[in-house]
């Protein structure tokens, strides 16, 4: 089914009744990353089931909240908790939050996930910029007869993670100390881990580091005209030949390690722009 821009200026329409904020970024928090949170200056915080179509975050580490503020000065809006095609929501569940932000002001989105690292330099614990995606999800948000108010029918995908961004980025991370690694994020739409095949497949198709989520949402953003910006923490290493069972209390303790880091990036480079 398309997106319905009525349902889509339904909730935006709601959020504003709710908020004085007229938000011009955007943050996506993922596994083990919602406490960026404690740094927003927070004027409305709203739980998803709150808003008019809204899916329901259904991942036990995401908060499922909707918080309008300010961070590092910026009128921000911020997803404590994503979506995924794994819970079983559609394509178009899963971006709606996007095409709302996009409603509301949002000309930016900086978006986060946790990741597994498929390029053997990558160490649980590493923050990665993300310099390229592949979708191996088997769908995209865009299927379906388009809506020209959300975006063009082909919007281009020459430069997904906006290069001005990613260059910030980087410079804020070697002012800052933060150690932080470039790559290419591949989406698979999990909840199983993949095999030995399968990464060894990943590493040949050139991703550095794997998920389950955010390439959805970097299209629709895209389609939308926004700009964005795209960080992985690496919490685990997917390396075939030294493959160990995965721990997912161990994935969230990485996350949760690199955390801090990841939160002072995310605030330099949001007070720079």
């Amino acid at each position: 089914m398309p997106q319905n821009f009525e349902r889509i200026s339904e909730a935006t329409e709601f959020i504003k009744g709710k908020s004085p904020i007229t938000p011009e970024y955007g943050v996506i928090l993922g596994t083990g990353l919602g406490r960026l949170a404690d740094s927003i200056d927070i004027a409305t915080e709203l739980a998803y089931d709150q808003i008019p179509h809204f899916p329901a975050s259904t991942v036990e580490s995401h908060a499922g909240k909707l918080l309008l503020g300010e961070l590092s000065g910026k009128r921000a809006v911020a997803m404590q908790g994503r979506f995924h095609f794994y819970e079983g929501y559609s394509m178009q569940q899963i971006v709606f939050p996007v095409r709302v932000m996009k409603l509301l002001g949002v000309h930016t989105l900086v978006v986060s996930n946790a990741a597994g690292g498929v390029n053997p330099l990558l160490r649980p614990g590493d923050i990665m910029a993300i310099t390229d995606h592949i979708n191996l999800l088997g769908d995209n948000p865009l299927i379906g007869p388009n809506d020209d108010r959300i975006g063009p029918r082909y919007p281009d995908m020459s430069e997904p993670y906006t290069a001005a961004l990613l260059d910030l980025a980087v410079r804020v991370a070697l002012e800052n100390r933060i150690a932080l690694a470039r790559g290419v994020y591949a989406a698979m739409s999990g909840p199983s881990l993949e095999t030995r095949a399968e990464y060894r497949m990943l590493k040949i198709l050139g991703a550095d580091a794997i998920g389950m989520s955010t390439v959805p949402e970097v299209i629709a953003a895209v389609h939308a005209g926004m700009k964005v910006l795209g960080l992985s923490v690496i919490t685990d290493a997917c390396l075939p030949d030294a493959l160990e069972p995965v721990d997912i209390k161990k994935i969230i303790a990485n996350a949760n390690r690199a955390e801090p880091r990841l939160v002072a990036l995310i605030e330099k480079v949001l007070a720079a722009l």
